[in-house]
């Protein structure tokens, strides 16, 4: 049941995900984290953020890691595949179809009519996101971390995967994780001397 779970799911995501890797995120987080509960939002969020800094393609890479935790190396190949096959499918019929019907206002307008649907789907995860780092930073840093990452990113022309690394590696080594060090040899002293 579990392997016929998956790949319901990223079959869902795969036909629904019009408009590439971003706009089949919040289908992932839907179907993973809200539907089957293989993961809750922390853990998602952890995925995406890793996900992002590799290469490729997001829906991919997330369906293959998801399929891997929750069903092993079948479920890997299983969710991959529901995730892809739908793109295939659509590419080979329906973009044959559309193509020698592209000048037609009526496929201009399916096309457009999509990107506003896609533009409120991203903003929902990002409003999602900011809660959440919100809740572990505090408003003032998710603000800062929010205004300089979209200054790096647009204006400075930073990769995102960059960005994401070097936020990860001041994460792991950054001065919290310092002073979390600086505490510990106290309270090692501290509990020593009440023994």
């Amino acid at each position: 049941m579990t392997q016929w779970h998956l790949f319901l799911a990223f079959f869902r995501v795969g036909i629904f995900g019009y408009g590439g890797g971003p706009a089949s995120i919040p289908l992932v987080q839907k179907e993973v984290v809200d539907k089957y509960k293989w993961m809750d939002h922390e853990e998602f969020a952890g995925v995406l953020a890793l996900g992002n800094s590799l290469p490729g393609p997001i829906a991919t890479k997330m369906a293959g890691y998801i399929g891997y935790r929750v069903s092993g190396l079948l479920g890997m190949i299983n969710a991959v595949l529901a995730t892809i096959l739908p793109t295939i499918v659509f590419m080979i019929v329906l973009l044959t179809f559309l193509a020698s019907m592209s000048n037609r206002p009526w496929v201009q307008g399916m096309t457009s009519a999509v990107v506003p649907v896609v533009g409120v789907m991203l903003a929902v995860l990002t409003f999602d996101f900011l809660k959440k780092a919100k809740g572990g930073l505090g408003w003032m840093v998710t603000v800062a971390l929010a205004v300089s990452s979209l200054l790096l990113m647009e204006w400075a022309g930073l990769h995102p995967g960059l960005l994401i690394a070097g936020l990860l590696l001041y994460a792991l080594f950054g001065p919290m994780k310092q002073e979390q060090k600086g505490e510990n040899p106290d309270l090692a002293i501290h509990e020593k001397g009440q023994s």
